[in-house]
């Protein structure tokens, strides 16, 4: 027999769940303010850490910076956002946008243990546009409620349609639904970028209504939206990564004497859009004498021995060029960010812990994020903030054809679909030349191939990795670029 509970039974049952509900489930509000000099112009600034509940299944934490004072509704809003998936926006936060930031200007010899140090961030854009970073569910303060399922939030479009739904929710909480609108993501925050514009421009079939939220522009670092590459047999990869390549091993010295990196990147580009391109295009048909010229051509380029270049058929992957440029060193290079070097024996492996850049500049990351939010965002909580949810996110995101399964497919193809259907959507791309994984050469090609209106497109290129604003000229450049970007849509 079922028993039915009256009302003060279901007020009990409801004050039991809320005691051991999550700390800070209860959509807090921290508020800030400060001053800062940005861009060379001073600003009285106002923050705001808050939650946005979707569903009552998951609450979704943003940190906004404003400008104070009355609202200027034609100042523009950068919705910002990393990637992974797993990541919190802790990078581009305490990396670029924040009004300080984590002490990175070494980017060769990074501190590793602490006390790390904050400083003011004169290069936040603060004085052009106003900031929100969004944490994705699971990340940073962002969580699954205990109506909540893992994949109402853990996949590509179901990630997308939540962003853009916090999207809308803080214009409208905000009031700033006719303010100009851009996307700054990196990583797999390109992906999400990329599906989100698409969303924000859709209409009913895609969304279930007519939003009619357009974007005046989007912003890709560390683009990664190409997720079609990589199979057996495809050597777009090795052509797209050469350009890195040359450039990386001329920021070590390796290449011929009186390089550039830029100018490496340039000859390595234009050899791989012929010479080398038509040499992996014959396989094992290309003639002995002409495989060992392109061996020589690409040792040239990429500062590895002959041997080494014929070994690999002709195919350096940035694994091998890590673990090899710097071999006779005892020195292994960064993925993320070539740029940074560990000692090689010892290294266990790991693909994050153990990469020379990754693990050496998330511990600043994580340690700034706890002062800063404390001191400056007046965070009052004991929860941990998560910068980056492997198991939890990474490893049970649906791709589109169920949990953990690789998609194959260029997510580019969204982005191209938004631009169509908003012919005032500009793009900006940044990549660093010593990005391993993310590459500039597979920036230009996912893009180029992507029917993407290449004249609304920016690229940029910089003496970084990964992270572009790693480093103090690099990030000046960068925030620079970013600028000009925003007042370019004036």
């Amino acid at each position: 027999m079922r028993t039915e509970f009256g009302t003060p039974f279901r007020a009990l049952a409801a004050a039991l769940l809320a005691l051991a509900a999550p700390a800070i489930a209860a959509e807090p509000r921290y508020e800030s303010a400060g001053t800062g000099v940005f861009g060379g112009r001073k600003l009285d600034w106002k923050s705001s850490v808050e939650t946005f509940v979707l569903d009552d299944a998951a609450r979704i934490f943003t940190t906004s910076y404003r400008k104070a004072g009355k609202a200027d509704p034609a100042r523009p809003v950068i919705f910002a956002f990393n990637g992974g998936p797993g990541s919190s926006s802790i990078w581009l936060h305490l990396g670029l946008l924040a009004p300080e930031r984590v002490d990175m200007d070494d980017a060769t010899a990074p501190r590793t243990v602490a006390p790390f140090h904050m400083q003011p961030n004169p290069d936040s854009v603060l004085d052009v546009a106003d900031i929100v970073l969004i944490d994705p569910v699971g990340t940073g303060y962002s969580r699954l409620l205990p109506g909540g399922k893992p994949e109402q939030f853990l996949g590509v479009q179901q990630d997308a349609r939540a962003t853009a739904r916090v999207i809308r929710q803080w214009l409208l909480r905000h009031g700033r639904t006719n303010a100009p609108k851009y996307l700054l993501s990196e990583s797999y925050g390109t992906i999400r970028a990329a599906a989100v514009a698409k969303l924000l421009a859709g209409g009913p079939t895609e969304t279930g209504q007519m939003d009619g939220v357009t974007l005046n522009g989007i912003i890709l670092l560390g683009q990664a939206m190409d997720m079609a590459r990589g199979a057996e047999g495809d050597d777009r990869g090795y052509l797209a990564l050469l350009p890195s390549l040359a450039a990386t091993a001329c920021h070590f010295g390796k290449g011929p004497e009186g390089c550039t990196p830029e100018g490496q990147g340039d000859a390595a580009r234009a050899y791989a859009a012929d010479a080398y391109l038509k040499a992996l295009y014959a396989g094992s048909a290309l003639p002995a004498a002409e495989r060992r010229a392109v061996a020589e051509s690409l040792s040239t380029l990429t500062g590895l021995p002959v041997a080494e270049v014929l070994e690999h058929d002709l195919r350096i992957s940035a694994p091998v060029f890590a673990r090899r440029l710097l071999a006779a060193d005892g020195l292994a290079l960064g993925l993320y960010d070539a740029r940074f070097t560990l000692a090689a024996q010892g290294l266990a492996g790991d693909p994050v812990a153990d990469d020379a850049a990754m693990g050496q500049y998330v511990p600043a990351f994580v340690a700034g994020w706890e002062d800063y939010a404390r001191r400056r965002l007046k965070v009052a909580s004991d929860e941990e903030y998560i910068a980056i949810a492997f198991r939890d996110v990474n490893g049970r995101w649906d791709w589109g054809r169920g949990p953990g399964i690789p998609p194959a497919r260029n997510y580019a193809t969204d982005l191209a679909a938004a631009m169509a259907r908003n012919p005032g959507l500009k793009l900006m791309v940044g990549t660093g030349w010593y990005d391993l994984v993310t590459p500039v050469g597979s920036a230009e090609y996912t893009i180029a191939h992507a029917g993407i209106p290449l004249g609304a497109v920016r690229f940029h290129t910089y003496r970084s990795g990964h992270m572009p604003y790693l480093g103090a000229a690099e990030r000046r450049a960068l925030a620079r670029d970013i600028r000009d970007f925003l007042r370019e849509g004036e």
